[in-house]
């Protein structure tokens, strides 16, 4: 089974947020992302997790 990964420009456009958003949630360690030389990468699963845990602070 393969993982999928998404950019920070595809999850800002799920989102309907800005990519800049994007960024301070992985440099603030709050949305788990790897890091490949410049360029972030952020498994599908970390991004399901992560709103998950923001819902239940709604």
């Amino acid at each position: 089974m393969t993982e999928e990964y998404l950019t920070p420009a595809e999850i800002a456009k799920r989102l309907k947020i800005t990519e800049r958003t994007v960024y301070r949630w992985l440099d603030a360690g709050q949305l788990r992302g790897v890091k490949l030389g410049r360029v972030w990468r952020v498994r599908t699963n970390d991004l399901e997790k992560f709103l998950k845990e923001r819902e239940n602070f709604s």
